[in-house]
């Protein structure tokens, strides 16, 4: 496939640029998105469960697109799933799924996207990287988790290739603010031959 909103997204370079992109791809997404086999929401969900098997945690999922995110963590058990998005045409289309208690915008520039305490674990999805959310929204998301609050993301080849991604996480790591739980790397679009790390770490 060429010239498609999928590989688009690795050329976006500002917050308005990238916000116009998913608003427009928002009725295609899932169809494009599945024809390449994403694997990571799946993933993601399978981590998080590894840790935290408990389906009354309340969790976030930040960044949640069109509600592909939702759905498998639905899948393996999770009850109490809160969405949250800067496209607000994504979340319309996520609103339709079902997956989600309830559904929000969120401003891309915000350094304290969600209220402290509320959430069990927190969901990033395909959101840290090129194309997405910048290396800084790691640090924002920390920030408004409490002591023993998850954090379950993935990094893409393309965010793995930029060291601010793994370098915000290690500010984390390397001084004892957070551990480590979980970290896989597999599959994220194979039909892009594209691969990401699954990460579960822990505020402490």
């Amino acid at each position: 496939m060429s010239d498609t909103f999928l590989e688009k997204t690795y050329e976006l370079n500002t917050v308005e640029e990238t916000v116009d992109h998913y608003n427009r791809w928002a009725e295609s997404y899932d169809a494009e998105i599945a024809e390449n086999n994403y694997a990571t929401p799946g993933r993601i969900a399978d981590a998080l469960w590894s840790v935290l098997p408990d389906a009354e945690a309340p969790l976030l999922d930040f960044g949640c697109g069109t509600g592909l995110s939702g759905i498998a963590l639905r899948r393996v058990g999770y009850k109490q799933i809160d969405g949250m998005d800067p496209s607000s045409e994504m979340l319309k289309v996520a609103q339709g799924k079902g997956a989600h208690r309830h559904l929000s915008v969120v401003d891309p520039d915000s350094r304290k996207p969600f209220k402290s305490g509320v959430y069990k674990a927190v969901v990033a999805c395909g959101v840290l990287g090129t194309g997405a959310a910048p290396a800084s929204v790691f640090g924002h998301l920390m920030h408004c988790l409490n002591r023993g609050d998850l954090l379950a993301f993935s990094l893409n080849d393309h965010a793995l290739a930029d060291p601010s991604y793994i370098g915000a996480m290690n500010e984390w790591l390397d001084c004892g603010a957070a551990r480590l739980l979980f970290k896989e790397h597999g599959p994220h679009l194979p039909g892009l031959n594209l691969n990401a790390c699954v990460y579960v770490i822990e505020k402490v």
